[in-house]
């Protein structure tokens, strides 16, 4: 019994011998930073007003960002648009090209594009040309798909010299891998002749397809050309009918002639002659005549009277 005393009071006396020792408050756990949303960047009210139509407006908004920001780019890039186009000013290609120019120095990969563009519309001399090609490079480095299309362009006219396909093509490639919708149909063509590149059906109509997808006219009307003859794609008619179709109500007088003679032979799509016939008159009065086409509509009519 006398240990179960003793017990007690040895912890008792080892406790109060111990020093006391002042709990220390526990920090409360660091606050999450605050979450915070990005603000929108503020509205391009100058490129508002020119979509509207508001020129003078634009004209307005782009130059008191200017005066705020003599580095925007964007602002300079309008200007110069509106002077190449003659909205709400003068039409102007020489001082268009001077604001796009502004836009390019800066390191602007747009500005050194259209530019460069700009310098290359109008019947441009060997100094011109050689200046558009330098800027299209700057460009071209900040991964502009455009001006690798434009410099596949170059390549093809190569100063007035043969043709430079394998460099076109080169160039072409990564515009088109960038998502350039005319690089994608430069390059198709370029698969569907062997220039620069194998002749390659299949690449010529897979890389057509990826243009007249973007609502390329030009490689949906030869996409429908290798479908319906079964070159470099499964031959399919009826696939071939609906993009002709697809390129004539876009206003294409070749593929209004060829839905005619689809519509005037039944293949593809059902015969019907007086579509048919509207067809080639659309086709006619954009300047495509085809006598082939008027007697096949005449003989099938007179084979489809009793």
């Amino acid at each position: 019994m006398r240990f179960f005393i003793l017990a007690p009071l040895l912890l008792a006396g080892a406790a109060a011998a111990a020093p006391r020792q002042s709990a220390s408050p526990v920090a409360p756990p660091p606050a999450p930073p605050p979450v915070t949303t990005p603000s929108a960047p503020p509205p391009d009210l100058a490129f508002k007003a020119y979509q509207e139509g508001d020129f003078t407006r634009a004209m307005r908004e782009a130059n008191t960002r200017l005066s705020a920001n003599p580095a925007d780019a964007a602002a300079l890039i309008l200007i110069g648009r509106m002077h190449a186009e003659g909205a709400g000013v003068k039409r102007d290609p020489k001082e268009a090209a001077v604001w796009f120019r502004r836009a390019a120095d800066l390191g602007d990969a747009q500005g050194a594009y259209v530019y460069a563009a700009a310098l290359l519309a109008n019947a441009p001399s060997a100094g011109d040309r050689a200046t558009a090609r330098s800027y299209l490079q700057k460009a071209a480095d900040q991964n502009h798909a455009a001006a690798f299309n434009l410099l596949g362009e170059l390549s093809l006219e190569n100063d007035g010299s043969f043709a430079d396909f394998e460099r076109a093509a080169g160039f072409f490639r990564r515009g088109a891998e960038l998502g350039d919708t005319d690089a994608k149909y430069a390059l198709g063509e370029l698969y569907k002749h062997g220039k620069g590149v194998a002749k390659d059906g299949a690449e010529a109509a897979r890389w057509f397809e990826a243009a007249s997808g973007d609502g390329h006219v030009a490689a949906t009307i030869e996409l429908a050309i290798l479908k319906f003859n079964g070159a470099g794609a499964d031959r399919d008619e009826a696939g071939a009918a609906k993009l002709f179709l697809k390129a004539a109500n876009l206003g294409n007088a070749v593929a209004q002639n060829r839905i005619a003679y689809l519509l005037a032979q039944g293949r593809g799509i059902d015969k019907d002659l007086a579509k048919a016939a509207q067809w080639r008159d659309r086709a006619v009065k954009a300047g495509l005549k085809d006598e082939k086409l008027d007697r096949l509509i005449a003989d099938e009519g007179l084979a489809k009277k009793p």
